[in-house]
């Protein structure tokens, strides 16, 4: 084929012409700089004499960074990036802007990572806009108090350590005791509520990663979920910054009066990449080698979470930080930091754990310093002693080991809290609607439960939603509405428990 003739009225120099006329030819001012050394997930750059705290800067072989230390003869820069071909006297330029992550109702359903780019095989995600990762919290006089429950279809939590939307709750246990499985089941259990959810993992592992989302997806509303994920093999400067990125991917929602979910799994892998990037920064170490600026590196994080003034929309953006221990002790440096920083901590059990006890949360340690004031009022007429019960009883067990006949009052205090204690277990992915824990709250405190064994709870507990819709759809229905029990709606209940009872002794 013979190539076209290149005319001087040809379409394509015409073309070629305009833009070659269109483009300006001013003078272009770029600050470079070189790599001086590199490795571990950080560059030491030279020459970049005016470059800012935190700002990005960009490498020829395409990778980015930001600037974490700004000494007097180089910048300790670090990568977002794997380092692939960078090399010592690459050069560096600088763009003028911060960390900044892809916002906005784009990203639900999807698997990214903290720069908003694509992990799930998907098409890149359309940017509504791009936010900075470091955003300053709201101030006291925007904020409005915590009063929104968060259901998390977990009865030990929802009955005795509840969870408004606004507060930060720490969730702490030693490894491998049900930290992150509270987590997915309170993000499983917003499928039928208004709440958007986003889990974010740092330096977890790419199959529990895995599990967490196809759990999420199978149980869950996936399409009201955002995964953020920076797995182990990540290159530091992304561990870093996934959590703020979470938060401020969250921020959109709750900018827009919506209500938000944020799971930060784990705060004390986050830590100790922080330390390592201080060490290699050559920041001065302090207690355990973290440097001096750990605690405002959580708090300005976590206080970012708040119930917004009704003036500002009312949205609100609740935290859920993980953070592990090491053979329980409460008191090491970041858990001490991190229950400070806090509204209250779901403390887990290991020797619960091992008992049986699932979710091993250990009663006498956790608080939720919001209290029942977050409560439906269903649920918080039904279960307002039940922490103090559930103590006793623990009591009362202990001494009785010692032998002994127990007055009559003292065994129908244990016959209850073993009732209670049955109630508390539940499995993983079985999370409650808000009318089956009023029901089995309301069973338990009139002593329905007390002639049915403690081992048979189990069986009873995962019929009876099914029972309920059929047997008391009205009071399904009028507690799902506003959260309240009337006596007609109790009386309900009532029945529709002791048919189900009277069911479960026929095939019995």
């Amino acid at each position: 084929m013979k190539p076209l003739p290149m005319t001087s009225h040809s379409p394509w120099l015409e073309d070629a012409r305009r833009r070659v006329a269109a483009t300006p030819l001013a003078p272009e001012i770029a600050e470079v700089g070189h790599v001086a050394s590199v490795g571990d997930g950080i560059a030491m750059v030279t020459g970049l004499s005016n470059a800012r705290l935190d700002e990005v800067l960009r490498f020829e072989t395409g990778q980015l960074g930001f600037a974490q230390t700004l000494d007097a003869d180089a910048i300790g820069c670090v990568l977002l990036d794997d380092i692939g071909t960078l090399e010592a006297g690459a050069m560096v330029r600088r763009t003028g802007e911060v960390v900044r992550t892809v916002v906005g109702t784009s990203l639900l359903g999807r698997v990214v990572d903290p720069l908003g780019r694509p992990l799930d095989g998907g098409p890149p995600v359309e940017a509504k806009r791009h936010d900075p990762v470091e955003r300053p919290a709201p101030e006291i006089l925007d904020r409005a108090l915590v009063t929104q429950p968060v259901q998390t279809g977990i009865l030990a939590i929802d009955s005795l350590f509840p969870l408004g939307r606004g507060q930060r709750e720490l969730i702490i246990g030693d490894r491998a005791i049900g930290k992150t499985a509270i987590a997915v089941d309170s993000v499983i259990n917003q499928k039928s509520s208004d709440m958007i959810c986003i889990y974010v993992a740092m330096g977890q592992k790419s199959s529990a990663v895995s599990r967490v989302i196809d759990a999420v997806r199978r149980l869950g509303a996936p399409e009201h979920c955002i995964f953020v994920v920076a797995g182990a093999a990540s290159a530091p400067g992304l561990q870093w910054i996934a959590p703020f990125a979470g938060m401020t991917i969250a921020e959109y929602f709750r900018d827009r009066g919506q209500h938000a979910l944020v799971v930060l799994d784990d705060l004390t892998k986050h830590a100790a990449t922080h330390r390592e990037i201080a060490l290699l920064t050559r920041h001065p170490p302090g207690r355990e080698a973290y440097p001096g600026d750990i605690f405002y590196l959580h708090a300005r994080l976590l206080e970012r979470a708040a119930k917004l003034s009704p003036e500002l929309g009312g949205g609100s953006l609740t935290a859920l930080p993980i953070v592990e221990t090491d053979a329980g002790n409460l008191s090491a440096y970041i858990p001490t930091n991190l229950i400070s920083i806090t509204d209250g901590q779901l403390v887990l059990d290991a020797r619960l754990f091992h008992a049986g006890q699932k979710p091993a949360i250990d009663i006498g340690t956790s608080v939720s310093r919001v209290g029942g004031k977050t409560q439906a009022p269903a649920l918080r007429e039904t279960t307002g002693m039940f922490r103090l019960d559930y103590a006793q009883f623990l009591e009362l067990e202990l001494f009785t080991r010692f032998g002994g006949a127990p007055d009559t009052r003292v065994q129908k205090q244990i016959v209850r809290g073993e009732r209670l204690r049955a109630l508390l277990v539940q499995p993983q992915s079985a999370p409650l609607r808000l009318v089956d824990e009023v029901a089995l709250a309301l069973a338990l405190r009139e002593g329905i439960l007390d002639s049915v064994p403690a081992t048979s709870i189990a069986e009873l507990r995962s019929a009876l939603p099914d029972w309920l819709d059929a047997h008391a759809a009205t009071a399904v229905t009028g507690i799902a509405r506003d959260g309240r029990m009337s006596e007609a709606i109790a009386a309900m209940l009532r029945a529709a428990f002791a048919g189900l009872l009277a069911q479960q002794a026929h095939h019995g």
